[in-house]
C-alpha cells in the first residue's frame, strides 16, 4: 500500500481521462458496489454453512436430556425387527439411579426384566436402553415424566445416522473449500478497492486545486 501510495499514477486503462469528473466518479462507484455485494453474497453463504455446523455441533454437546445421542448407542442395543417389543432410551438423574434401577420393571405392566442397559453418563444424569412392549409405550413414558425421568424421543436407524455423520463431513468440507476461496477473493478484492478508493482521493485532490487555485489546470 505504501509503495502504491507514493509511486502513485493514475490508471487511465481502467478510468479514462477523457472522461468527464462525474462519470469517473460512477465508474468507480459502481465498481465499489459491485464487489461489495459480491462479498456480502460470499459471506452470508459462507456464515449460512457455519450456523449449520454449529446447529449440528450443538447437539453433540450439552446435557444427556437434549443432546445428540446417535454416537453414544450402537445397534447391539436395541431390538430390532420386532413386532411387539421396541427399545427406547431413558435418562436418569444420577441421584435416582439406584430407586429406578430398582423399580423400572414397575412403570408398565409389559417391561422386559433386566433389560435396563446402562449406556454412559455425564455430570447430572446416567443414560439407559430399555425394552418393553410396544404397547405400553405411552404409559411408561408418562410415569417416568411422573417419576423425573426423560425418555427421549429416539428411534434407532443405522443408515440414517451414517447418512447424518456423512453430510456433516460434507459440510466442514465445504466450510473449508469456501474459506479458502473468500480468503483468496479478498486479497483480490481488498487490491481492487484500494486502487479505486485512492484514484477517488486523486480525484478528490484534484477538484480541490481547482476550487483553490482556479482555471486553467496550472498547479
Amino acid at each position: 500500500m505504501h509503495t502504491y501510495l507514493t509511486k502513485f499514477q493514475w490508471e487511465s486503462a481502467k478510468y479514462p481521462l477523457k472522461q468527464s469528473l462525474k462519470v469517473l466518479s460512477e465508474i468507480i462507484g459502481k465498481q465499489i458496489t459491485q464487489i461489495d455485494n459480491d462479498f456480502k453474497t460470499k459471506v452470508a453463504h459462507y456464515n449460512n454453512l457455519k450456523n449449520t455446523l454449529a446447529s449440528i455441533d450443538r447437539k453433540a454437546t450439552g446435557s444427556l436430556v437434549t443432546k445428540d445421542i446417535s454416537d453414544l448407542v450402537k445397534t447391539d442395543d436395541f431390538v430390532k425387527d420386532s413386532e411387539y417389543l421396541q427399545t427406547i432410551v431413558v435418562v436418569v438423574p444420577k441421584l435416582l439411579t439406584k430407586e429406578w434401577e430398582a423399580k423400572y420393571t414397575t412403570y408398565a405392566d409389559m417391561v422386559v426384566p433386566g433389560s435396563a442397559k446402562r449406556i454412559t453418563e455425564d455430570n447430572d444424569h446416567v443414560l439407559y436402553t430399555v425394552t418393553l412392549f410396544k404397547k405400553v409405550f405411552e404409559e411408561y413414558k408418562n410415569n417416568c415424566r411422573e417419576n423425573k425421568i426423560v425418555v427421549r424421543d429416539f428411534v434407532y436407524d443405522e443408515q440414517s445416522l451414517k447418512a447424518g455423520k456423512n453430510e456433516r463431513d460434507k459440510l466442514l468440507q465445504e466450510k473449508q473449500r469456501q474459506y479458502a476461496q473468500l480468503v483468496r477473493w479478498l486479497k483480490i478484492n481488498f487490491g481492487e478497492i484500494f486502487v479505486a478508493y485512492i484514484h477517488i482521493k486523486a480525484l478528490r485532490a484534484f477538484v480541490e486545486s481547482v476550487l483553490r487555485y482556479g482555471l486553467p489546470v496550472n498547479f
